[in-house]
């Protein structure tokens, strides 16, 4: 079954508190947190204090999204601070291998992020040394932001490449995901799909998880 980890990207930052409980009360199985820096992305969010102050808050797994350059230099913090899943982008980080090892070294998962454009295939050395892949069906930074319908493509593409290695990773997407693209996601291949707008911006946030996740379990 494909699961659903909503994004606080899309949450009102003042309430952060109250976005936990709708998550925590929908059954949502992680919390997924954007962390961006004003170089890789234009976009500055939050950064290890505001990961502490989560991390006190709820005992859900706290998926962090590293969009930031030398992501080697800062995971440790994120992880220190509450982290479970880390991701660091393939295009920002000078050493791949190394930051990936030091991540799963410190006790964390270890995701590989790709942008739109950048290929699937870039990866096939790297099987083996990541938890998961996400992949991004938006382009990075901002939360209003289309899906990109080759993106079905790619998780075909990443599911091909899981399979023709016999390693198991997680394939992760993320990227204006709405209610009509998690059947095709499930079936091309995905097992997380991360959701922001599609759930923080209608009237009942709650209600729309519940959807969403209700949609997953039948897909």
């Amino acid at each position: 079954m494909v699961l659903i980890a909503p994004s606080l990207l899309a949450a009102d930052f003042a309430r952060l508190g109250e976005a936990l409980r709708v998550i925590e009360a929908a059954g949502a199985p992680m919390i997924h947190v954007d962390v961006m820096d004003g170089h890789f992305v234009e976009e500055i969010t939050v950064g290890p204090p505001v990961i502490q102050s989560l991390r006190k808050a709820t005992k859900l797994p706290l998926d962090l999204h590293l969009m930031i350059e030398a992501p080697e230099r800062y995971a440790a913090d994120f992880i220190e601070a509450g982290g479970d899943r880390i991701s660091v982008h393939a295009e920002s980080a000078t050493h791949l291998h190394r930051v990936l090892e030091q991540i799963r070294k410190l006790g964390a998962k270890a995701g590989v992020a790709l942008n739109p454009e950048t290929p699937v295939q870039v990866l096939v050395d790297m099987v083996g040394k990541f938890d998961f892949l996400s992949l991004m069906s938006s382009d990075p930074g901002l939360t209003e932001q289309h899906f990109i319908p080759r993106s079905v493509e790619k998780v075909r593409a990443a599911a091909f490449l899981r399979e023709e290695t016999r390693i198991d990773f997680a394939i992760q997407v993320e990227g204006g995901i709405r209610l009509e693209h998690v059947g095709q996601l499930d079936r091309a291949g995905a097992d997380i799909l991360v959701a922001g707008s599609a759930i923080f911006y209608s009237d009942d946030p709650k209600a729309r998880l519940r959807e969403m996740m209700r949609l997953a379990s039948k897909a």
